[in-house]
């Protein structure tokens, strides 16, 4: 078996609970080949990981250096007519009638499939996507916005605009926010261009521009696509863009973007392994078909996190993640002030690298610690080498992220014998089951009311730790998550073999791929939708 992996922005190049997922895959499954396609900055990048014996190479697509967009020359009829199709997708809202919308992604699926085979036959895409042709192509669709039945869109008192979020179409867009959002176009749709890698699964480890990489593989050789979700990736980019200095007419198309590409993989994938029920339940809205999805938890190795036998004598908090906006540390370290008033001898240890994008939020970080007088009892410790110690150093564990996929950090806590506060967020309540306390997000009062409850009451704390070793030991090891995967990759791969889905909830049973429901691989470069869409 040979299997091409695609992350963006991740292994090897990160660190992460995605990186992390990636290299317990790769070497999990020694008996398989595997390549690593990365997309990356400018492919200036330089490894952090040790490479398995069993990664043969790693294919670097840089997304955002220099090259292409000169402009030069009229582009084809061929790429114009995708193009124009694939504006149209962008431009129009998303009808809210499941049949409609099915109709509408595959579309714009045929619209890539046509930008596509552009750069495939030799065109310049990037240059094609930033020619003046491309820009008027923008400027007409956005000013040619016609939604031939608003009803379904509209509730009383609500323009079709302010339904479908976006500006009046009349002067909404001007030419400096087409070159913008068409200078962002050419650098997400890179991965069209890049060659298609050749294996016999290429397996996408989030949706977005990882999913362009195992759509072209798919054209090209006829790959099964296996797409999983850690995370919800529409979801993050929704969220990223609130605080953006972005023109409101570039976030509409971006986001628009987005939005399309996000349905289009779960169309276009063989199979989907979202990592919680929470992922699956957005896949669904979004038009995957259950039929072929199969919840996937992530998994740890007990024996590389064993339980604590003792806990600190000063009554501590701990965090383990990188330091970034989406973990909320504000919402920890403000919940750790009503701690510190009620429970002075209390402390807060934050453990993680802090990624270069993200110095300046570390600052904020900083700036709060000292606002609220917890300098010295509320520490940003950086990169720890030892996570175990990290955990084996805190009464409990706080997580007060504002999105998650499945995290390692509750799983890896929990390993450890640590209970664990977290946010109802993504995965997270799967995970704590009825092993730890969840609260709402960005809610500091609710996270101090948990943590003092637990720092409180010793046996409580003792009882929840307990449990939470044996629902790893029960649910989530590394060993179960592996079994899991090695038999997906064998069943798209044979078209005799079957499946069903996967119990959708962490109460049930480890998910096991079992039953007779049919997965079918397609066969040579013919274009072959996974399942049949109206026309």
């Amino acid at each position: 078996m040979k299997v091409a992996l695609v992350s963006e922005g991740t292994y090897p190049f990160a660190m992460g609970g995605v990186s992390v997922w990636c290299d317990q895959l790769i070497r999990g499954l020694p008996d398989y080949r595997w390549d690593m396609v990365a997309l990356t900055v400018d492919g200036s990048e330089r490894s952090i990981f040790a490479p398995p014996d069993n990664l043969d190479r790693i294919v670097n697509v840089p997304l955002w250096g220099s090259g292409g967009g000169n402009r030069r020359g009229r582009p084809p009829a061929s790429f114009r007519s995708s193009y124009a199709a694939f504006l149209n997708c962008i431009v129009t809202p998303l009808d809210p009638r499941p049949e409609r919308a099915a109709v509408e992604r595959s579309r714009f699926l045929l619209a890539l499939r046509g930008l596509y085979e552009y750069a495939e036959e030799g065109g310049d895409l990037s240059s094609a996507l930033t020619s003046n042709d491309a820009l008027t192509a923008m400027m007409d669709a956005w000013h040619g916005l016609r939604v031939a039945d608003p009803e379904p869109y509209l509730q009383p008192g609500r323009t079709l605009e302010r339904a479908v979020g976006r500006a009046p179409v009349t002067g909404g867009l001007s030419l400096a926010d087409a070159t913008q959002a068409a200078w962002l176009m050419e650098h997400m749709l890179r991965p069209l261009g890049a060659p298609p890698v050749q294996a016999d699964v290429t397996h996408a480890a989030m949706n977005g521009l990882s999913a362009l990489v195992a759509m072209a593989a798919k054209w090209r050789n006829g790959t099964p696509m296996l797409l999983s979700e850690h995370g919800i990736y529409l979801r993050e980019r929704y969220m990223s863009y609130l605080e953006e200095d972005t023109p409101h007419a570039v976030k509409v198309l971006v986001l628009s973007f987005f939005r399309s590409l996000a349905g289009a993989a779960y169309l276009m994938s063989d199979a989907l392994a979202p990592h919680s029920a929470y992922n699956r339940r957005w896949q669904l809205r979004n038009g995957a078909a259950p039929q072929r999805m199969w919840t996937m938890y992530n998994g740890v190795s007990p024996e590389s996190f064993p339980a604590a036998e003792a806990e600190p004598t000063v009554p501590t908090i701990v965090f383990v993640g990188r330091c970034d906006p989406l973990k909320d540390l504000h919402t920890l370290i403000r919940a750790f002030a009503i701690v510190h008033e009620k429970m002075p001898a209390a402390r807060l240890r934050m453990y993680g690298a802090t990624p270069v994008q993200n110095l300046g939020y570390r600052g904020t970080c900083m700036e709060l610690i000292a606002d609220l007088g917890l300098s010295g009892v509320a520490t940003l410790e950086g990169r720890v080498d030892d996570t175990v110690h990290a955990y084996h150093s805190g009464n409990l564990v706080a997580l007060t992220s504002i999105s998650e996929g499945f995290p390692y950090t509750v799983v890896e806590a929990m390993a450890c014998g640590r209970t664990v506060v977290g946010t109802n967020v993504g995965g997270v309540a799967e995970a704590i089951g009825d092993a730890g306390i969840v609260v709402a997000p960005r809610d500091p009062a609710a996270v101090a009311a948990a943590c003092l409850k637990l720092l409180e009451d010793p046996a409580l704390r003792a009882t929840l730790a307990a449990k939470a070793r044996d629902r790893v030991l029960e649910r989530f090891t590394l060993a179960q998550s592996l079994t899991a995967y090695r038999d997906l990759y064998e069943r798209i791969t044979t078209p005799e073999l079957t499946a069903e889905p996967a119990p959708d909830s962490a109460d049930a049973p480890r998910p096991a791929i079992v039953g007779r429901a049919a997965v079918r691989r397609p066969v040579g470069r013919a274009h072959v939708f996974p399942y049949e869409v109206a026309p």
